[in-house]
C-alpha cells in the first residue's frame, strides 16, 4: 500500500490508490460483481480500508471508479486492457451473490481473517 500508479501496474483491471481512499466504502456499494471489500486497517482515519478480492470478477463497469469521491480506485481501460491480451469478466451469478453477501456483511471483506 501507499505507492500509487497513474497507469495500469502490471495490467490489472482495477487498482486503488490507498493514499486517496477515506474508507467511505461507495466503491464497494456500487460494484456488482463482489470484486472489493473494506478490511480493518490502523492506517485508515475510519479504521477501514479498501481491498480488491476478487479481481479476475471485475466486469470492467466503472461504476467503482466513477463513484469513488476521492479518485482513489481505478478500472483499466477496455481497449488497454484487451490490447495487452486481457479481457474482463462477465457478470456471473457466482459474483452477484458473492456482491449481496459483501453488501449484507456491511461492505467488510468476506476474506477477512482468512
Amino acid at each position: 500500500m501507499g505507492t500509487f500508479e497513474t497507469v495500469n501496474p502490471g495490467n490489472q483491471p482495477v487498482w486503488i490508490n490507498t493514499n486517496n481512499c477515506k474508507a467511505c466504502d461507495i466503491c464497494v456499494s456500487v460494484c456488482p460483481a463482489g470484486v472489493l471489500g473494506m478490511v480493518y486497517s490502523d492506517l485508515s482515519t475510519l479504521g477501514a480500508m479498501i481491498t480488491i478480492d476478487h479481481p479476475e470478477a471485475c466486469i470492467g463497469c466503472n461504476d467503482c471508479e466513477l463513484n469513488c469521491p476521492d479518485f482513489a480506485i481505478f478500472v483499466a481501460d477496455k481497449q488497454e486492457f484487451k490490447a495487452a491480451g486481457h479481457s474482463f469478466a462477465k457478470l456471473t451469478d457466482e459474483a452477484k451473490t458473492r456482491q449481496e453477501a459483501i453488501v449484507a456483511n456491511n461492505y467488510m471483506s468476506l476474506n477477512q481473517g482468512a
